[in-house]
């Protein structure tokens, strides 16, 4: 009696010190989304919104070819974008967790923070500038030789879009890689080459899987904010470059259709899960037959 009372008091105070966050996360998460839901369900004409549950937006959705066009193109960009974030957030890494020394390593991951100091509108106005017919970029080739003209494909498209957030979310793939990296024994990498593996096999066969969760946790940490940004395409991407979410805030703010804007944010965030459950699966059945 005396244990099931001490149990049901520690789950109690286990419960009441979750409540407060578990609250907290309710009304500012699942709130909004529930709403976003009920609104996707719902039809406006100009400042009347008409509560009658259809099928509508969803309709137009799927039917309209632009809606589909920029729900592809954005899957694509935010797959471009976190491919090419990993490739190039692995050899950083990599480099900081088996070749810098202990003692300095914090030092590195400080550095690799710092673009978070600044802002992040500030970051795509500067790759704007880089990036501009007239800008840094386009003046240098030019200036050394190599090009007679301006660069064109590197601005107001879906590269610059690309370019941009790949710099963006760098540090976001880097630091997961990373700790996955130093968890990994380096005694099997010694047991690797004690048994005839030369470096690079090491790194194919021992070093590289063992890193897959760190991996798998970057492409979600990238894939994921990525799909749902505005900001970026708005400012570099051009016609070319806008993505679905510049479409549902064109539908909130100026086009005062709110139903249609949460139905078209309802489909991505569906479309994001199953990528996201897609790429959760295939980790979780590679960690089960590494077991």
């Amino acid at each position: 009696m005396a244990m099931s009372r001490l149990a049901r008091s520690e789950a109690a105070r286990g419960l009441l010190m979750v409540s407060p966050p578990a609250l907290y996360a309710l009304l500012l998460l699942a709130v909004p989304l529930a709403a976003i839901l009920a609104f996707s369900f719902w039809s406006q004409d100009f400042l009347t919104i008409d509560f009658t549950p259809t099928l509508k937006n969803y309709r137009e959705a799927f039917s309209e070819p632009l809606y589909m066009q920029l729900m592809l193109r954005s899957v694509l960009i935010a797959g471009s974008v976190t491919l090419a974030t990993v490739i190039l957030a692995f050899p950083i890494a990599y480099f900081v967790s088996f070749h810098v020394p202990p003692h300095r390593k914090s030092l590195w991951i400080f550095l690799i923070t710092i673009p978070f100091w600044t802002s992040y509108l500030i970051r795509v106005f500067l790759w704007k500038v880089i990036l501009g017919y007239n800008g840094v970029l386009n003046t240098t080739l030019q200036g050394l030789g190599i090009t007679d003209e301006p660069l064109t494909f590197i601005l107001y498209n879906a590269n610059a879009v690309v370019i941009t957030l790949a710099h963006a979310f760098a540090p976001f793939a880097i630091l997961p890689i990373f700790v996955s990296l130093e968890k990994i024994d380096r005694s099997l990498l010694e047991a690797s080459r004690d048994l005839g593996e030369n470096h690079v096999m090491t790194f194919l066969r021992v070093t590289l899987p063992l890193a897959v969760p760190g991996i798998v946790a970057a492409v979600l940490i990238v894939f994921i904010p990525t799909i749902g940004d505005y900001v970026t395409p708005r400012l570099v991407g051009g016609p070319d470059g806008l993505m679905i979410a510049n479409m549902i805030q064109t539908q909130f703010l100026k086009l005062n259709n709110a139903p249609m804007g949460a139905a078209l944010a309802v489909i991505a965030m569906s479309i994001v899960t199953l990528i996201a459950l897609f790429f959760l699966f295939l980790n979780r059945k590679y960690l089960r037959g590494r077991s």
